[in-house]
């Protein structure tokens, strides 16, 4: 099992006041510990990570039983860009998996800025089923204390996920956006991905 803490960032301006601050920015990486079964890791995308998984490394780490640790690449965080809210009332804007594409909800508008969806790459085993869990929802939080709550994570991934024959697997994931008590700000957070073998 692997699990890692991505960083997400997104701006909201609390009754179509302009916005607080930049825009989003990408996330520094996070390193998360190893187990002997599996391993993740936040790094940006490098040429060593697109080499297939067999014989790539010689001296890549191997489970007691022969198998390949899991490791999690993210290419890009999420980013919903600049949100304005029409009034008092709490609003909503999601970010479709695929397209990445911005779809704002009731009493949200979209003031524009960069949004897309985030992508990772697993690596393992090749041609082995793998679970990923993104969680129900995530707090996050604004240097004023304000607050907004991601939920609804979705991914294009199949029923079920499997390692390619080169050990990897790259997927998109999005999320709804949803303000707290019709407060702005520059909200920023973590979330916690798993990822196990089947």
């Amino acid at each position: 099992m692997a699990s890692l803490g991505l960083a997400f960032a997104a701006a909201i301006a609390a009754a179509l006041a302009p916005t607080l601050g930049p825009g989003p920015s990408a996330a520094p990486s996070v390193p998360v510990k190893s187990s002997p079964k599996t391993s993740a890791a936040t790094a940006p995308r490098t040429d060593s990570a697109l080499q297939p998984a067999i014989g790539a490394d010689p001296f890549a780490p191997v489970g007691p039983n022969g198998e390949r640790p899991l490791t999690i690449t993210i290419e890009s965080g999420l980013s919903v860009g600049r949100l304005g809210l029409q009034g008092r009332k709490d609003g909503d804007a999601a970010i479709d998996p695929q397209t990445g594409a911005k779809q704002v909800g009731a009493n949200m508008v979209d003031l524009g800025g960069l949004s897309y969806q985030g992508k990772a790459t697993i690596t393992g085993q090749p041609l082995r089923p793998v679970r990923i869990e993104l969680p129900p929802s995530v707090v996050l939080y604004s240097q004023t204390g304000a607050e907004a709550e991601l939920s609804e994570f979705r991914t294009d991934l199949p029923g079920v996920a499997m390692l390619d024959a080169s050990g990897q697997l790259q997927f998109n994931f999005g999320a709804t956006i949803t303000s707290k008590g019709g407060q702005g700000g520059n909200f920023r957070g973590r979330i916690p991905i798993r990822v196990e073998y089947y």
